[in-house]
């Protein structure tokens, strides 16, 4: 029998039942009465255990509300009762959190859920939200998922790192840091791109920190993420359907929104749909420095992911590719080393061939060392800062 404490889970869940056939506020002295009843000791000690565990069922993350709160966590991840971890921006750490049983992580799993306005069940087993706290959630139930219920949270920055922090964490250089700078303050458009947890939004809200102040940043985003520092920031979020399937808003018509809203800086928190044609379509009508987040293995793949999203949303191959071409500045690529530190790799600038589709050209090429070489484009870079 597994054991929660010194009290064995089947009378944890025995007091659950008792409580819940009387329904009221959970307080130490209806837990109290409920061991009463199953047989069990009644001693302070006791009691307060099991009005915490209790406690933590039906308030905020359940036993996973101390590893948000821990220092420097992005994301807590859930596979099944038995396996917890986190990341703190050096790779999966697994911790010492384990739930009773898979219902344990069903129950909660379903219950941030419905946080935020949400259904999860058997009719549908998945759900993608955030939080009210800004926490973004996701979830798989069991048996689709394996080996238990799946739970990814994705846990908001309090505050935004700066670019010198960036430096000392070892994801730009000095050298790297004065470069991307530069690429700001001359108003380039550029994507961030990278994989998954590789640090795309942190370090493209470090470089929005350093617009200037007097000009207008209007961030569209599917979920809030992007969060820097600067004073005239305006943000558009999207919505998904509601319980009965409706009310959704998507990203691509707040891109439209946002270009009625005088923007100085276009940026989309992370291009992943229709988005790209106008986003592209915007940064080729006079709007400069805009700039946003793309998934891609690499930068010489960016214009592949655009295209694959371009042709998705109706546009042509020949004309999301010309449309890149001069819409796109820069592309800079960061990746996650060996050592779990992410970090930028790839500084790269778009050449549009004779046939009239896009070839990134690297720039600038850093190791894992921090040692960058400059490539065939760093000629075009320059020339495009020094503009």
């Amino acid at each position: 029998m597994t054991t929660l404490g010194a009290l064995p889970t089947d009378d944890l869940e025995a007091v659950r039942d008792r409580l819940a056939r009387s329904p009221g506020e959970l307080t130490p002295h209806r837990v109290a009465e409920a061991l009463r009843e199953s047989g069990r000791p009644v001693g302070d000690a006791a009691v307060l255990a099991v009005y915490e565990t209790l406690r933590r069922d039906v308030v905020g993350a359940g036993p996973l509300e101390p590893l948000l709160r821990l220092p420097d966590v992005t994301d807590v991840l859930v596979n099944g009762p038995d396996h917890v971890y986190l990341d703190r921006g050096a790779g999966l750490e697994e911790t010492a959190v384990r739930f009773p049983d898979e219902a344990a992580v069903r129950r909660l799993a379903q219950r941030l859920a419905a946080l935020g306005g949400r259904r999860l069940d058997d009719a549908t087993p998945y759900a993608d939200l955030r939080l009210p706290d800004g926490t973004r959630f996701h979830a798989v139930l069991a048996p689709l998922a394996r080996p238990g219920t799946l739970v990814s949270l994705r846990v908001p920055r309090s505050r935004t790192f700066t670019v010198d922090e960036l430096v000392d964490a070892g994801t730009l250089t000095p050298d790297t840091a004065r470069l991307l700078l530069a690429i700001v303050d001359a108003r380039l458009a550029f994507l961030v791109s990278g994989g998954t947890g590789s640090g795309k939004t942190t370090l493209l809200a470090a470089l929005l920190s350093r617009v200037a102040p007097e000009e207008r940043v209007v961030v569209v985003e599917d979920a809030s993420e992007l969060r820097p520092e600067h004073p005239h920031l305006v943000a558009l979020e999207g919505r998904p359907p509601n319980i009965e399937g409706a009310g959704a808003v998507e990203v691509r018509t707040l891109v439209r929104q946002a270009l009625r809203m005088r923007p100085d800086r276009l940026v989309v928190g992370e291009v992943r749909g229709g988005e790209v044609v106008d986003l592209l379509a915007a940064l080729n009508t006079g709007h400069e420095g805009g700039c946003g987040t793309l998934h891609a293995n690499s930068a010489l793949d960016v214009p592949a992911r655009v295209e694959a999203l371009a042709l998705a949303a109706g546009l042509g191959r020949e004309a999301a590719h010309s449309q890149l071409a001069s819409a796109v500045h820069v592309v800079l690529h960061l990746a996650r080393g060996a050592d779990g530190v992410r970090r930028l790799r790839q500084v790269a600038v778009p050449d549009r061939r004779p046939d009239g589709l896009v070839a990134m050209v690297p720039a600038l090429d850093i190791d894992e060392r921090g040692v960058a070489a400059p490539g065939p484009g760093a000629p075009v870079l320059a020339a495009r800062v020094d503009r």
